[in-house]
């Protein structure tokens, strides 16, 4: 009995043993540190607090109104900026279209018993009927007829008979057009006389109206996913040989490994698939702050992939896009001078009143409770630390019911009422007040971002020590038909910006066209001239 009873503890240790090599393994090649999975776990126990909202930035309480007069001066400090070449276009676009095709792809994927009457109220099949109905809409039309022609098939013929099955199957599937497993950036969005344009296209296009420096250069960064990376940048060089009087500088990067997060089930261990591994997931746009802190850029101008207009509609966007430009390089000049003089020189009470007045009244900070009882050495030390930091400009347009986050009033680490963009993840929505607070917001972050990521030197700024890492927030979603806990790190313009200087300023609703699903591309603003 002792002979087989040792066999078996043998045998158990060495199973144990095993599957702990395993899981080491696994963490190995996640390429995430173990501390940091160590953390993550603590956190997924502790979860995340909410952000206390104090009141929603309104019009001249922390949005700023550009007046007609001004827009001109702003427009031409920017233009100086831009020939100078320290402009560069920064586009998370590693997203799929999974999304944008969510509905056409839950009727194409319905079992033959399931196949919808398309004469059904089921809200995917009257998105359905709406997409089929609208087919000669689509930039992506023509393709999609003769790749089925290449196959033997007839658009037009599918289309009359309202045949949904075969046209989905050569929109979405790898057979056809593939558009159910391609990255965002690929789908043609907008139909021209002579081609169609992808919003790749649309965004290098964008950018060489107002980005292009003395010299004809242009500079884009493009996140992208790796398993698209090849085709994407065949894609745009396909783009850019349009343009043979330009000199493009387009370069790309991948979301990191190491910035994943480890999945946990209900109960706060670690997520197991079916095949015994772990679970880590991609952490969200906040993943891509490391991307930004990379690429090392002056004044770099952040927008999402999905945002982009035809050239008959682009001229709002151009224009503001200069005015908050101009007025954060406006504003640059102005901090740099303050932090020179309080790095440099003695600093006497009138110089310290006028540096209070341009962070009370420029950037519309006030100052803390306890800063009268400071000493000037205290007082010089809490002024810098609120200028010498990344500053942003963001437009902010008026709230129209878009899911996302808004511009808001929120205590900082000292106590101090400042801007930030928060999302309504981030809110505590079971306290009425500030339910209340969310509801009354009255505009909407578009994600039409400039940054300026240098100090008064010109040295980059490290943008990874500026994170709240108190913002992330935590879903429950599922794999393998079992639920589990994700994680998303602090939001790239959320908590990623906390410690920034933050500027909202209004921008009107004809800068902000996001395509969400594909039926997005039917509204005027993504339609031809008529």
């Amino acid at each position: 009995m002792k002979s087989s009873d040792n066999k078996n503890s043998m045998k158990n240790l060495e199973k144990t043993l095993r599957k702990a090599e395993k899981v080491i393994q696994q963490i190995i090649n996640s390429g995430v540190a173990e501390d940091t999975i160590v953390e993550q776990i603590q956190r997924f126990r502790a979860g995340f607090p909410s952000t206390p909202l104090l009141r929603p930035c309104t019009p001249d309480d922390g949005i700023t109104i550009i007046n007609d007069h001004e827009r001109q001066r702003l427009i031409e400090i920017f233009k100086q900026a831009a020939e100078n070449g320290r402009i560069t276009k920064f586009v998370p676009a590693s997203g799929a279209a999974t999304r944008m095709f969510k509905s056409l792809l839950a009727v194409y994927n319905s079992s033959e018993e399931e196949i919808p009457n398309l004469e059904s109220s089921d809200e995917n099949v009257v998105f359905c009927r709406t997409f089929i109905n609208s087919l000669p809409k689509f930039a992506f039309h023509d393709e999609l007829k003769q790749l089925m022609a290449g196959n033997g098939k007839d658009l037009d013929n599918a289309f009359q008979t309202m045949d949904f099955r075969t046209i989905l199957h050569y929109v979405l599937s790898p057979e056809g057009l593939n558009y159910g497993g391609l990255p965002k950036g690929l789908i043609p969005f907008h139909g021209y006389p002579d081609h169609p344009r992808t919003p790749f296209a649309e965004h290098i296009i964008e950018a060489m109206e107002y980005a292009r420096d003395t010299k004809n250069r242009v500079r884009a960064h493009f996140t992208v996913p790796p398993a698209h990376r090849e085709r994407i940048e065949k894609h745009i060089s396909e783009i850019l040989k349009r343009y043979p009087e330009m000199d493009f500088r387009i370069s790309y990067s991948e979301q990191r490994k190491q910035t994943n997060t480890i999945a946990v089930d209900l109960s706060g261990e670690g997520f197991r698939t079916n095949d015994d591994r772990l679970l880590f997931r991609p952490a969200g746009h906040g993943a891509l702050l490391i991307n930004l802190n990379d690429l090392q850029g002056d004044i770099v101008f952040l927008k999402n992939i999905d945002n982009v207009a035809p050239d008959h509609l682009k001229s709002d966007t151009i224009e503001y896009k200069q005015i908050l430009g101009g007025l954060l390089v406006e504003l640059q000049k102005e901090i740099f001078s303050h932090v020179r003089r309080i790095k440099h020189e003695t600093i006497d009470t009138n110089m310290l009143k006028t540096i209070e007045k341009f962070i009370t009244d420029r950037l519309s900070l006030p100052l803390p409770d306890s800063y009268g009882l400071m000493s000037k050495e205290d007082k010089s030390a809490w002024l810098l630390s609120k200028l010498d930091r990344p500053i942003r400009v963001c437009g902010m347009v008026e709230n129209t019911g878009e899911p996302g986050g808004g511009p808001f009033w929120v205590a900082d680490p000292d106590g101090v009422p400042a801007r930030q963009i928060v999302e309504k993840s981030q809110v505590d929505l079971d306290d009425p007040a500030q339910a209340k607070c969310l509801s009354k917001a009255t505009h909407f972050n578009p994600v039409d971002i400039i940054c300026g990521l240098r100090d008064f030197e010109g040295k980059p700024f490290n943008l990874l020590e500026r994170i709240d890492k108190d913002s992330g927030f935590i879903s429950v979603k599922s794999k393998d038909g079992k639920e589990l806990k994700a994680m998303e790190l602090p939001g790239l313009w959320n908590g990623s910006m906390a410690d920034w200087t933050t500027i909202f300023v209004e921008v009107p609703l004809s800068t902000f066209s996001p395509v969400k699903t594909v039926n997005d591309l039917l509204k005027s603003e993504h339609q031809p001239a008529s």
